[in-house]
């Protein structure tokens, strides 16, 4: 039994079948959660005989570790095999205010087919699990507490679309809440623009963030760069928006990711500007990061500030992101592994 997959409930039924009492439930789930730690013999409170069977019996997630890289800004990312033999990457990243965002995966591969995302271009293999995907975020935030740190947000950026993989993602969502502490306001849900999800997550009555790879204020062009818009273009997306805005009382963070000399001039910013009108928003911009098989080059840093000018005449909030860990492919669209082993 993987026991990051199991419930309370189960993992008392569990421990009750062996013979244990009720109160080991909440000791194993301490140091599952709390604590974080990679191995029952680490957790020394447990009699010696039930760490033994947990051995035998149980695991410890199962996400294998492949490969990890770390970037000159200490950024690291994680290579991990599925025991079906698909691959996933996921990636922490480290601020100088002391914050630790982990970028998690929801997918191996994507079936969205952005053409200037890695992920997008290496198709879709399989959707992961709740527990798989909250294992990412949990292996981070035992790793942090090791070094006297702690996980304090989790994206759920990484490969794949959550909303493709709605459930999961979204029980993710509330275990990364419940058993992870980590607040609502902390954690961020990324979609390519998935309107009857985007309704549905609304109605959640979260306070989860939400962020919508935005990239290009016209249909032409948006449905160009992501075949999602060809399915649901700008006007239902942005209706769903304001829903989302309305139910929640939060704005919608809109990603775009500046490409020169395609959606990085003055034009640009102003139909953004228009599209945006009436939705709260803030705009997440980042220079493009460069990925195989797409041939764009990102803007330069004073196309980047004209952008949030121009957008700023306009009253729409706008900063650019820092980007990191592109020295090792880390970075927004650049995740990229072989799907099979």
């Amino acid at each position: 039994m993987d026991l990051y997959a199991a419930s309370p409930e189960e993992l008392e039924a569990l421990l009750g079948s062996w013979g244990e009492p009720r109160f080991r439930t909440g000791q194993l789930r301490r140091w599952l959660y709390e604590r974080g730690v990679a191995s029952f013999e680490a957790m020394t409170d447990l009699p010696a005989s039930l760490r033994r069977r947990l051995g035998d019996e149980a695991s410890l997630g199962t996400l294998s570790v492949v490969a990890e890289q770390h970037s000159r800004d200490g950024t690291r990312k994680r290579l991990y095999r599925l025991a079906t033999g698909e691959r996933i990457e996921s990636v922490l990243m480290p601020y100088g205010d002391g914050r630790n965002t982990a970028c998690v995966s929801t997918q191996a591969g994507c079936a969205m087919g952005c053409t200037f995302c890695a992920t997008g271009q290496m198709g879709f293999a399989r959707s992961l699990t709740s527990a798989q995907i909250l294992e990412q975020a949990l292996r981070f935030s035992g790793e942090l507490k090791a070094e006297g740190k702690r996980l304090s947000n989790v994206v759920l950026m990484g490969m794949g679309e959550p909303f493709h993989n709605y459930e999961a993602s979204l029980d993710a969502i509330r275990r990364l809440m419940s058993d992870l502490g980590i607040g609502a306001r902390h954690i961020t849900v990324s979609t390519v623009g998935l309107v009857p999800q985007i309704r549905r997550f609304a109605a959640e009555g979260l306070q989860v963030g939400l962020a919508v790879s935005l990239h290009a204020a016209t249909d032409a062009q948006r449905s160009e760069l992501m075949p999602v818009n060809r399915r649901w273009p700008l006007a239902e997306l942005m209706a769903a928006c304001r829903d989302y805005t309305e139910a929640s009382g939060r704005r919608v963070t809109f990603e775009w990711a500046l490409i020169e000399g395609v959606n990085d001039d003055v034009r640009a910013a102003r139909r953004l500007a228009r599209l945006l009108r009436g939705v709260p928003a803030h705009v997440n911009l980042i220079p493009l990061n460069p990925t195989r098989g797409y041939g764009g080059a990102p803007t330069g840093s004073g196309g980047a500030e004209r952008f949030v000018a121009t957008l700023a005449e306009a009253h729409v909030p706008a900063t650019v992101r820092v980007r990191r860990g592109i020295d090792i492919d880390a970075g927004c669209g650049q995740l990229y592994a072989s799907v099979k082993a």
